[in-house]
């Protein structure tokens, strides 16, 4: 009922089934009213004489189709919630029912005994209530009453009776002896005897009396005899399943699987006590002994158990209840000698150990069908939880530190470093190439992993993970603080605490930077995140594995990777920032892109020489720079370096196009935008979309490129004048940005009509961009 009610909770009713449940739910269940109403419609379900069929059939009678299979569909929703609920129940006080079930058959042992005493206590009162009968005696009786007591004295014992005199010395003897097997016959023998002598009335009933006291006698001091021998500590293998499959068919067999258990704690209490750990002592090879220990002795118990008892669920019960008991102690024992040490010194990989060497000697159980690892997993996941974060913090220390003093150049790892398992059999030539943080970085994120993968079984891979994203994040954070000005932005501060770090003075340092962040978001912590994978740990073949790794088919790590990528867009955005700052700002806090440069043109008497202006002229001179050093940086990862100088040169365009205050000169200003002014400005910016072409300049970039020409048009236009009279010929400024592009790159020039048809803008020429801009 419990859960047929928590289902009705979860789940809105059909109409015509439940109508008070479907009326509470509708109106949220609020108010008092509501539930008295729900109260009073639900009590037909609560009478004695309510007959579903006939309920659910009066109910269907006006239902259509739609609702009936509506109607089944809650109905099924309601079975299977039912039966979670049960499932859920059963879990949660399945600790309780194992208890309850003990005490019933600790119960039933107490019965058979009391059922024993009563049986003797009864045979003994009606005995003395029949005893012999003495009739009064007359004159005239005298003579037969004599006579009757000469035949029984001159009457012979039967064997029956000579048997039961002889009874109680014959056990004696076989108690004495320890016979334990011919006496448990005797008895069986004598119960007999004694069934069938009060059938026959082979024996009077002080006779059968005698005989039902003895065996009641010797029954208690036989089973009493088994157990001193049971508790006995040399007592072990046969003797004591001997000692215990006695006492169960003396009818106590409660007492004797306890007594069973007993026994093989206190061997394994003595045995335990040669183990001594010591400040010294090598974890694994204390949780290997003691595992050895524990598991053997609870291993012997199941099998004694399974021999004497079966698999009655009582005595299952009791074993499983015990052997938890011991498996509890025994993790309590490896945290507080073996795994609190390592928790707390960040040693994952001796922690690992000893998990696995606790799991491997429990798995030994489950074949027989006695699993313990949950309890195991349990107990150990707090201690190896704290030296997973232990050595995250290591890592991430260990890697600040190396930063200090990181000259940010990149190198092939040095040869006492393992960048991978793969590492010797791979050409140098493929060995990545980092900074000196950045390879001490990758080589411990590698043997974290490959720590964390005999863990999976303790559900740490998504901690592991989502713990390596928080330093790979701290990483990040210091790359960026290494960029030169970004120390006062505070945001980059975020997380870092105290650490210093190494300016990276140069465009090749910065450039090493990025490397190192793209290179290990990319491809080495990937890689190093699949061997949490279950083909990984399966022991796959390197060419399943090869392929495995370029699919990256597990979700989890595809997200994880994302994050990754996003954490090195934070410094990707830090370093366009930097330099596009640097490109229009002079150390003074002047600009070098204002409107005035442009306005002021026309009021000159000097005829001007036509160049691109200097700030564009470096921009360009800065992106053919980077794009050569990126060319030996970014191996086999070119598009990275493509779409960093396009951030970078997105960055300075959208500067221009956001910059309020140009505009409002330019669009506002008390001064107007001339011929000569427009015509500079035009030159710009064809020689941003020709410099870039194909390497620098996104199609978003583009399109931008082409509104603020079109703006700058616009605001031309205002003062009255048309901007084709003024401007020249597209093939004009075509040729003045071609002639300076290849003296910044240094190659010949390009004549016009040979450009790059593949690039992106290949499509748009100046004179689209121009008619564009008039139109």
């Amino acid at each position: 009922m419990a859960s047929v009610k928590s289902s009705r909770s979860r789940h809105s009713g059909p109409s015509g089934l439940v109508s008070g449940a479907g009326v509470y739910q509708a109106n949220g269940g609020a108010g008092q009213e509501n539930g008295v109403q729900l109260a009073d419609k639900l009590k037909i379900f609560k009478t004695e004489n309510f007959d579903p069929d006939a309920y659910v059939q009066s109910k269907c009678q006006t239902m259509n189709e739609k609702e009936i299979r509506h109607l089944c569909s809650y109905l099924q929703d309601l079975k299977k919630a039912s039966a979670e609920e049960m499932r859920r129940s059963v879990y949660a006080n399945y600790a309780a029912f194992i208890r309850t079930s003990k005490e019933i058959s600790d119960l039933e042992g107490e019965l058979l005994s009391i059922r024993n005493l009563l049986s003797t206590q009864a045979a003994l009162i009606h005995g003395l209530a029949e005893g012999v009968h003495i009739d009064s005696l007359t004159a005239g009786s005298e003579g037969s009453a004599e006579d009757d007591i000469s035949k029984v004295e001159d009457q012979e014992p039967s064997d029956i009776q000579k048997w039961a005199l002889e009874f109680p010395d014959v056990l004696d003897v076989l108690l004495a002896e320890r016979r334990v097997d011919e006496a448990l016959d005797a008895l069986d023998e004598a119960e007999r005897v004694a069934t069938e002598a009060k059938k026959g009335q082979t024996l009077s009933k002080a006779e059968i009396l005698s005989l039902v006291a003895a065996i009641s006698v010797h029954r208690q001091q036989l089973a009493n005899q088994l157990a001193e021998a049971a508790c006995q500590s040399s007592t072990r293998g046969v003797e004591l399943r001997a000692a215990a499959s006695a006492l169960k068919r003396l009818g106590d067999g409660p007492r004797a699987h306890s007594l069973l258990l007993n026994a093989h704690n206190q061997r394994l209490q003595h045995n335990m006590q040669i183990i001594h750990p010591t400040s010294t002592s090598y974890g694994g090879a204390y949780t290997a002994a003691l595992s050895q220990q524990v598991f053997s002795v609870i291993a012997q118990a199941l099998s004694d158990s399974l021999d004497v008892f079966g698999d009655e669920s009582s005595y299952t019960s009791e074993l499983v209840i015990w052997s938890t008991k011991q498996a509890e102690v025994f993790a309590q024992l490896v945290k507080r000698h073996a795994l609190a040490s390592c928790a707390a010194a960040g040693g994952l990989r001796a922690a690992a150990e000893c998990v696995q060497i606790a799991i491997g000697h429990c798995a030994l159980l489950e074949a027989r069908g006695l699993s313990l690892s949950s309890v195991l997993l349990k107990l150990f996941r707090p201690s190896v939880e704290q030296a997973l974060d232990a050595n995250l913090k290591r890592i991430e220390e260990s890697t600040a530190a190396l930063a200090a003093a990181d000259d940010w150049i990149l190198t092939y790892p040095p040869s006492g470093i393992r960048t991978s398992a793969r590492a010797s059999t791979t050409n140098l030539g493929l060995q990545p190439k980092l900074s000196n943080s950045a390879h001490r970085f990758n080589t411990m994120v590698q043997d974290f992993f490959e720590d964390v993968g005999p863990l999976l079984s303790m559900q740490l891979g998504g901690s592991a993970m989502d713990g390596l994203l928080k330093v790979f994040n701290s990483y990040i954070n210091l790359l960026i603080n290494a960029l030169p000005g970004s120390i006062e932005d505070e945001a980059n501060l975020e997380g870092l605490g105290n650490k210093i770090v190494r300016m990276a003075e140069t465009e090749t340092q910065q450039l090493a930077l990025l490397a190192n962040a793209s290179l290990l978001a990319e491809e080495l912590l990937p890689r190093a995140a699949m061997k949490l994978s279950p083909m990984y740990q399966a022991g796959m073949d390197d060419s399943r594995k090869r392929v495995s790794e370029r699919q990256n088919r597990v979700p989890e790590q595809r997200e994880w990777k994302k994050k990754l990528q996003r954490s090195v867009d934070r410094l990707k955005d830090s370093f366009c920032r930097q330099h596009a700052l640097d490109l229009i700002f002079t150390e003074d806090g002047d600009t070098h892109l204002s409107a005035e440069m442009y306005i002021s043109m026309d009021n000159s008497v000097e005829e001007p020489e036509w160049a691109p202006s200097l700030i564009f002229q470096e921009l360009y001179a800065k992106l053919n720079r980077m794009a050569s050093l990126a060319a030996d940086m970014f191996v086999g990862r070119e598009r990275f370096a493509t779409l960093l100088l396009m951030r970078l040169t997105e960055t300075v365009i959208l500067w221009l196009s956001e910059d309020q205050s140009f505009w409002e000169d330019i669009e506002e200003g008390p001064k107007s935008l001339g011929p000569l002014g427009l015509q500079q400005f035009y030159l710009d910016m064809q020689f941003v979309i020709l410099s870039g072409q194909g390497r620098f300049l996104s199609r978003h970039v583009h399109q931008v490129i082409v509104d603020i020409i079109e703006r700058a048009m616009t605001a031309f236009s205002a003062t009255g004048m048309n901007p084709d009279s003024v401007l020249p010929t597209d093939d004009w400024f075509i040729d003045v940005a071609q002639e300076y592009i290849s003296r910044i790159s240094g190659k010949a020039r390009i004549a016009n009509g040979d450009r790059e048809l593949n690039s992106p803008t290949a499509s748009v020429s100046a004179s689209s961009v121009r008619s564009h801009g008039s139109s």
